[in-house]
């Protein structure tokens, strides 16, 4: 993310002004043993919380009874989930509670002025860790990857690499300019815009679907059987921890996921179907970045605000034919007479045992001079889906 040049201050001054703050803060990071919880501006510097990072599990299991536990909590959430910095009494309220003696860090300018308090926090941020509730994440699956000979895998992981190269540079054609990351998971890769709200996970959707039909595409014109993966994905979005690992002895510049949204998608990913796409089941709050405006939105809602931007990708060419039409729809069975259908929700069960809610995808890619691409499985294709339906 960009961000702008506050008043009267120059490129040079800028990023003289980055490294005097990011070298204090790598003073207190000390090798990543200590984390940032929060900060609040001061006239010339910082005030900082910084603690041990075991400090974490230590005061949200510190409480003295089950209600406390779930007050200290509940209180963590809501620090973790803070993006930018504290207002002067919340900040001292949170010392309070943590227990910790605020650390001042003086600063040879006034922080508005001399950064902007967005890039404060952008940058502070590698060195703390953040909760967030409403990111998007894909997971690609290879299908039969551990029967494969490493040679075949490295060959399949790097045909999946290409598609999700190819489907970026798909979109950025139409100046959908996704900001996304990606980490492996030894048989596929989880997938998320680095961006957050509706439409950066709208994104996000689109670029699944272009990533599964450049894959269709180099499966149709593969020259040998397995060099390219059949794929499973899922899709879910849920909360995480964002965190910056270390990478030599600096914090890396690219965040990782770790928490629900992750597991749920790992436990859907085990029971999908080879050629199947998931939707988890989700209701959560997220951000219209362009209004500021927050809306609470399910799965059904989600998949029904994707159609529309689809729109704006028509006429774009895939293996040399432009696109007329590219549909998405969660599946269900036929209702009445009028050709309308229902939504199926699906229960699967994973190797502990835990309900998880999901519900089938399917995408058509139709094309002007060429065959159209199916992507997913039909209603009619479950039969094997080890899944108890719930409602159709």
């Amino acid at each position: 993310m960009a961000y702008p040049l506050p008043p009267g201050v120059s490129e040079a001054q800028l990023r003289d002004n980055i490294v005097v703050l990011d070298q204090a803060l790598y003073g207190l990071w000390n090798l990543g043993e200590n984390l940032v919880f929060a900060w609040t501006p001061e006239p010339r510097g910082l005030r900082l919380l910084v603690a041990p990072h075991p400090l974490l599990t230590e005061f949200a299991q510190g409480g003295a009874d089950a209600e406390e536990a779930q007050r200290r909590s509940r209180l963590l959430e809501e620090l973790l989930g803070t993006q930018d910095h504290l207002g002067g009494e919340e900040f001292d309220r949170m010392a309070r509670e943590l227990g910790l003696a605020p650390l001042p860090i003086p600063l040879p300018y006034e922080p508005q002025a001399g950064l902007g308090l967005g890039l404060i926090a952008a940058i502070i941020a590698r060195y703390g860790v953040r909760l967030v509730e409403d990111r998007a994440v894909i997971l690609f699956d290879a299908v039969g990857f551990s029967l494969l000979s490493p040679l075949e895998q490295v060959v399949q992981l790097n045909s999946l690499s290409c598609s999700v190269n190819a489907a970026y540079a798909k979109l950025l054609d139409r100046e959908i300019n996704i900001n996304f990351a990606r980490t492996t998971t030894g048989d596929g890769f989880y997938i998320w815009n680095r961006m957050r709200g509706i439409e950066a996970n709208v994104e996000l959707y689109q670029l699944m679907q272009f990533i599964l039909a450049d894959n269709a595409l180099a499966r149709e014109r593969a020259q040998r059987p397995g060099s390219v993966p059949q794929l499973r994905a899922c899709f879910h979005v849920g909360s995480h921890y964002e965190f910056y690992q270390s990478e030599g002895l600096n914090p890396t510049s690219f965040s990782y996921l770790v928490g629900q949204v992750t597991i749920e998608l790992a436990r859907m990913i085990e029971r999908a179907l080879p050629g199947q796409i998931l939707v988890g089941k989700f209701n959560t709050l997220m951000r219209n970045e362009r209004g500021g405006d927050t809306f609470r939105i399910d799965s059904m809602d989600f998949v029904e605000r994707t159609r529309q931007p689809l729109k704006a990708l028509n006429g774009l060419a895939l293996a040399g034919a432009e696109i007329d039409e590219i549909a998405c729809y969660l599946t269900g069975k036929a209702e009445g007479m009028a050709g309308e259908f229902g939504i199926s929700e699906f229960e699967i069960a994973d190797k502990h045992g835990k309900p998880h809610r999901v519900y089938n995808a399917k995408i058509n890619i139709h094309r002007r001079a060429g065959e159209p691409i199916f992507l997913g499985l039909r209603e009619e294709d479950l039969p094997a889906f080890p899944a108890r339906l719930v409602s159709a």
